[in-house]
């Protein structure tokens, strides 16, 4: 018998604007990182400044229920079909590190639940899989065959190599020039459209994640 996915930690912020058909921002949180930390570091108030009328739904990244799969299910069951259910519109999935990670991994099993991804410094997963990336020659000549269920981290980077296909759901990806994930972070980037990446100078920490937020909403015109 498979385990139930988890009950997912989540803070829903204008509700009634996906309940009257527009758009819902879905953010996963990184690791240890509850969804308040969205609100404490001023998403809303940045919202409001910058006219982003979406509804919000900010989930905390349940690390367990990620390196099993259960997750995804969370997600489809909890935010993805009940949004749908209701006539949102579209759905804008994305995430802060490990969340972000998470959010390919949904679009890996799940690509046609979503119409946007946001991929704000994504956890890349171990050493020996950026490797094994690098060595094939990057994203577009890397060929990840058959994976089993629990390669979740493959399978991130797979959802990123059918970003790179025609037709394709759009992602945006912004990261710190400093992030020490940042050489996986521009291998990820060659699997875009360069108008679809921002790169600031810092690290892996919330002030630069703020500012690419921010940079995300001023390039994006969609949701307003």
């Amino acid at each position: 018998m498979n385990p139930q996915p988890p009950e997912l930690e989540r803070i829903d912020l204008r509700p009634d604007a996906a309940a009257a058909g527009d758009v819902l921002l879905v953010l996963l949180a990184g690791a240890y990182d509850a969804p308040a930390r969205f609100i404490d570091h001023g998403l809303d108030t940045d919202c409001r400044d910058a006219g982003f009328g979406a509804a919000l739904c900010l989930v905390g990244t349940d690390l367990d229920a990620v390196t099993d799969g259960r997750m995804i299910e969370a997600l489809r069951r909890q935010v993805i079909e009940p949004a749908r259910t209701i006539g949102v519109g579209r759905i804008v999935l994305g995430g802060i590190s490990i969340g972000a990670m998470t959010a390919l991994q949904y679009h890996d099993a799940c690509p046609a639940d979503v119409d946007e991804l946001l991929l704000l410094a994504p956890y890349p997963g171990n050493r020996a899989i950026t490797a094994e990336i690098s060595a094939a020659g990057g994203v577009h000549a890397w060929q990840p065959g058959r994976l089993p269920a629990d390669a979740g981290e493959l399978r991130s980077w797979r959802a990123l190599k059918r970003l790179a296909g025609h037709g394709a759901v759009p992602a945006w990806l912004g990261y710190g020039n400093d992030d020490r994930f940042a050489d996986a972070h521009k291998m990820m980037a060659g699997a875009l459209p360069a108008e679809r990446v921002c790169a600031l100078p810092g690290g892996h920490s919330w002030p630069v994640w703020r500012r690419l937020w921010r940079a995300w909403m001023a390039a994006d015109g969609e949701g307003r």
